[in-house]
């Protein structure tokens, strides 16, 4: 049988969530689990993250998936609802709702007793400067006021466009400008801080953080590693050596001849492919790692299968090693930052052929 493995390791998602705890401790925890929680499965993050206060999703179908797996804790909409028959649905399976725009006010509004009825807080959406979705500053105070006068429980939100990049100059517009709005609508509930925020500004966790990637074991920094944050692995990505060729000097591997050998080497080839989600678009050496060793990969990803140069260790290998594509060894942001992208995308791409196995 063709061996393409996603180990998922629930005590690493469950130290990544306490990781959170500790740094914001004063805060409460929206686990965001949209996009099939990453790509590790919606029903494995759900089941780890018991410990969280909330989840948060980009749609009503991810918010539905997690209540028709028994879970009955808060969800919050974070783009809110995309037609006017999603609002009943949302406030009957009591999920809190972004607003960003005046017909997402006017929907909810129409619903306004049954939505406060059910108990649920509406979050309203800064525009700083990200410029993607939300109210502009000189429109959302008035937003939140009248919200407020109609007898909503309101929590001001907010995107960071270059948290992760702490020393950007939008950062402190941005948050100048929630904190002047903030200040206008006092009392009121605020939110800003994804993962990069989480780390970076302490003093703006506030009632609620959004942490994403951190949690399922990736930087959200291009120069900080996952292991120097304190996050552990999730998922170990596998594969088997199902050849082993040797390559004269001169001789091509691959599709379109790419690589060229300069010396005699031997090639393994891998049983994984861009058909089961790893990345073909490499604009960098990237390495796999065979018993703990990385090594090279080499000529062209196809479908089902790369190449590695096993050269270094070929007294090592035989038919059927493992073969680590990112996990303990060779990190997921390594190989991103390999393919120009970033450890969120990666994630995402896996497709549902490989195997999933949950660890605990």
């Amino acid at each position: 049988m063709r061996h393409a493995v996603i180990r998922i390791r629930k005590s690493a998602l469950q130290h990544n969530l306490q990781r959170v705890r500790h740094l914001a401790p004063n805060s409460k925890v929206i686990s965001m689990v949209k996009a099939n929680a990453y790509g590790i499965g919606v029903q494995h993050a759900v089941e780890a993250f018991s410990n969280t206060d909330a989840f948060g999703v980009a749609s009503l179908a991810e918010a539905l998936e997690i209540r028709t797996l028994g879970n009955d804790k808060p969800i919050t909409l974070i783009e809110g609802v995309f037609e006017a028959e999603e609002m009943s649905i949302a406030i009957q399976q009591k999920f809190e709702c972004v607003i960003h725009h005046q017909q997402q006010l006017d929907w909810l509004l129409e619903h306004k007793d049954n939505y406060k009825n059910a108990g649920l807080k509406v979050w309203v959406k800064l525009n700083s400067g990200m410029n993607r979705l939300g109210f502009k500053a000189d429109q959302i105070i008035e937003v939140i006021q009248h919200l407020k006068n109609e007898g909503f429980h309101c929590v001001l939100a907010m995107h960071f466009a270059n948290a992760d990049v702490p020393d950007h100059p939008m950062n402190q517009a941005q948050i100048d400008q929630l904190l002047s709005i903030k200040q206008a609508c006092e009392p009121i509930e605020v939110s800003c801080c994804n993962s990069a925020a989480i780390f970076n500004w302490a003093d703006l966790h506030f009632d609620y953080v959004r942490p994403g990637i951190m949690l399922y074991g990736a930087s959200p920094f291009f120069d900080r590693t996952a292991s120097s944050l304190g996050l552990e692995v999730v998922m170990q990505f596998e594969a088997q050596i199902i050849a082993i060729n040797p390559i004269k000097i001169g001789e091509h591997v691959g599709y379109g001849s790419s690589f060229t050998s300069e010396r005699d080497i031997t090639i393994a080839v891998v049983s994984i492919g861009y058909g089961d989600g790893y990345p073909r678009s490499l604009f960098a050496q990237n390495f796999v790692a065979i018993a703990g060793q990385k090594v090279p990969v080499v000529g062209r990803v196809s479908m089902d299968m790369i190449t590695v140069d096993v050269s270094s260790i070929e007294n090592q290998v035989k038919l059927g090693d493992i073969v680590e594509l990112w996990g303990d060894t060779q990190s997921i942001d390594e190989v991103a930052q390999c393919n120009q992208s970033i450890g969120y995308e990666l994630l995402c791409r896996l497709t549902k052929r490989p195997e999933v196995i949950v660890e605990d």
